[in-house]
C-alpha cells in the first residue's frame, strides 16, 4: 500500500482553499443577515436617493445620515467626554448617598439603643 504523503505546499493549498470556502460562506451568511434585517434595501434606497438628487449634496455622509434619520452636526467626541464626566459625577453622588445612608443607619441604631 502506497502511503499518501502530501507536500507542505499541498497541505497549505488545501487549508487555503478550506479557509477561502469558510470566508465565502461567512460572506454569504453576512449578506443574508443584512438582507433579512432590511439593511440592503435601506442602503439601496438611500443610494438611489443620492443618485437622483439634482444637486449633489456637498457632504454625502451627512445626506445619508439625514436620510436614515440620524442627527447630523453632532460632535461624538464631545458627547463621549460629557458622558464620561456625568458617569463620574453620578458615581461620586452614589458614593455620597451610600455614605449618608450608613450615617443615618448608625444614628437610628444609637437612638434605638438610648430609647
Amino acid at each position: 500500500a502506497k502511503s499518501h504523503h502530501f507536500s507542505p505546499a499541498t497541505s497549505y493549498l488545501r487549508s487555503a482553499v478550506m479557509s477561502y470556502e469558510t470566508a465565502d460562506s461567512q460572506k454569504e451568511e453576512f449578506r443574508k443577515y443584512l438582507e433579512k434585517n432590511g439593511v440592503i434595501s435601506q442602503l439601496t434606497r438611500v443610494l438611489v436617493g443620492l443618485y437622483e438628487e439634482p444637486d449633489r449634496p456637498p457632504n454625502a455622509i451627512d445626506y445619508i445620515k439625514k436620510y436614515l434619520g440620524a442627527p447630523t452636526g453632532v460632535d461624538v467626541e464631545e458627547l463621549r467626554a460629557e458622558n464620561d464626566e456625568l458617569k463620574k459625577k453620578n458615581s461620586e453622588l452614589q458614593t455620597k448617598v451610600d455614605q449618608l445612608l450608613q450615617e443615618l443607619e448608625a444614628k437610628n441604631q444609637e437612638d434605638d439603643e438610648e430609647g
